[in-house]
């Protein structure tokens, strides 16, 4: 919507197929033999130095630096001792991977990782701007904000072990809204 060019990181040609579908223009599967080209090419067309990422652990946070780095490198006019002067940011907001995050580090000396939650963001931006991005939310919930879920579920719900076997797989297409009121207003 605001012209942004999103890149894609998938784990699966299923998801893959997914967003293709849905019009996404860069989609790298992090499990094709050549997922590191293909970040950096979309990363390249997209000029990408921020990203989030949703799993958490394991190399990914790294990779995606390394290729951020790669592809700015690219127009790098001349050698520089400590790689590329543009700051590149990963942002964890997620747990997929509850392991360590490990950092191989092939991305020079301007970068960061960190942790990212909605809600001290928010408090960060304060109340009339934290408003703005409500209403706008409101506005294309059906449309930029969109999301599809397997389930719909209560509290009470949610405990239950045969559901809680099923959301916590964390599995392609098995996304669950716990509603609080649901059941509630009969």
């Amino acid at each position: 919507e605001d012209g942004v060019g999103l890149v894609n990181i998938v784990r699966s040609e299923q998801q893959e197929q997914l967003l293709r579908d849905q019009g996404a223009r860069h989609v790298c599967n992090s499990t094709a033999p050549t997922f590191l080209q293909d970040l950096t090419e979309a990363i390249v067309a997209t000029g990408a130095t921020l990203a989030f990422d949703a799993i958490g652990g394991g190399t990914l946070a790294g990779q995606i630096l390394g290729c951020m780095e790669a592809a700015l490198m690219r127009s790098a006019g001349e050698y520089e001792r400590y790689g590329s002067t543009t700051h590149k940011q990963v942002y964890i907001y997620g747990m997929l991977d509850t392991g360590p995050t490990l950092l191989k580090r092939n991305f020079g000396a301007a970068w960061a990782v960190g942790g990212w939650l909605l809600m001290p963001f928010l408090q960060k931006i304060g109340p009339e701007a934290a408003q703005k991005l409500r209403l706008r939310v409101v506005a294309e919930l059906k449309t930029t904000f969109a999301s599809h879920y397997t389930k719909e579920v209560s509290l009470a719900e949610a405990l239950h072990l045969d559901e809680i076997a099923v959301y916590g797989r964390r599995a392609t297409g098995e996304k669950y809204l716990v509603s609080p009121n649901k059941g509630l207003f009969r």
